[in-house]
């Protein structure tokens, strides 16, 4: 997603806060050619800020870090011009409550760039939640032996190559007629089985571990953006909606509605 576009009306050296920055990886990735016309807030409530902070440091960025609760945040009200926050809101305990509680501390006429999961089919999101909360109970080692065999199994369907052709739509289920590999099949329809094939089992694991080991990893629809979004005075200027999430650009208009 192009950068410039929604920067370029926010004067010279406008304050971005990087809402869960994490380690910066996503502002370095996504923001890199225009990071030095701005100043660079990350917060997070993790260390990983000390990681980011050197980063930055390697490339003769300056940014400043605070670690914190993105519900808690220790700025003022409508402080800064923009707002980026990637993958990071549905972590929380409440998706909706973490965006209206950055939206705050942006400026009337300040945007705010931010991506979520976005909900898929009934079985999908059955089995997502049904490991996740499997999960739960297990220690972290025991949680990455426990999802070697499902990675397995998605290696098995990625390395057989198998397309098939669905004749007419499973409305029901969700699913799409058409042609669709086998593996994809059970990825966007069944559970999460990261599979490429330059990547060893071990790798794809870790990507999936990464999925469903999270307490929170909510998914949302279209409609549920729209209307948080209004109602907490921001007006959408771009939706870009995939099959695995949701980034939207929208501008703050006004205060948020009262709770």
């Amino acid at each position: 997603m192009a950068a410039a576009p929604w920067l370029a009306a926010h004067g010279v050296n406008p304050i971005l806060l990087d809402a869960g920055c994490g380690a910066s990886m996503s502002a370095l990735a996504i923001l890199d050619s225009v990071l030095p016309r701005m100043r660079y807030l990350g917060v997070d409530v993790s260390e990983a800020i000390d990681v980011a902070s050197a980063r930055f440091a390697e490339r003769g960025l300056d940014a400043a870090f605070i670690q914190a609760d993105l519900q808690r945040l220790p700025l003022p009200e409508n402080c800064v011009d923009l707002i980026f926050s990637e993958g990071v809101l549905h972590h929380t305990d409440d998706t909706r409550a973490a965006l209206g509680a950055v939206v705050r501390h942006l400026k009337p006429g300040g945007r705010i760039i931010f991506y979520v999961y976005r909900k898929k089919g009934p079985i999908r999101e059955f089995t997502d939640d049904y490991v996740r909360r499997k999960l739960q109970g297990m220690s972290m080692p025991e949680a990455w032996d426990a999802l070697i065999p499902l990675s397995r199994l998605g290696k098995i369907l990625g390395d057989l190559d198998i397309t098939i052709d669905l004749p007419e739509a499973v409305d029901i289920l969700e699913i799409p007629a058409g042609p669709i590999n086998l593996q994809r099949l059970f990825y966007w329809h069944v559970f999460k089985i990261f599979y490429q094939p330059a990547l060893t089992l071990q790798e794809m694991n870790h990507v999936n571990f990464d999925w469903y080991a999270p307490l929170n990893a909510h998914r949302h629809t279209p409609e549920e953006l729209r209307e948080w979004c209004g109602s907490l005075g921001l007006h959408i200027e771009h939706e870009f909606l995939e099959e695995a999430g949701i980034s939207i650009i929208a501008r703050k208009t006004a205060q948020p509605a009262a709770n």
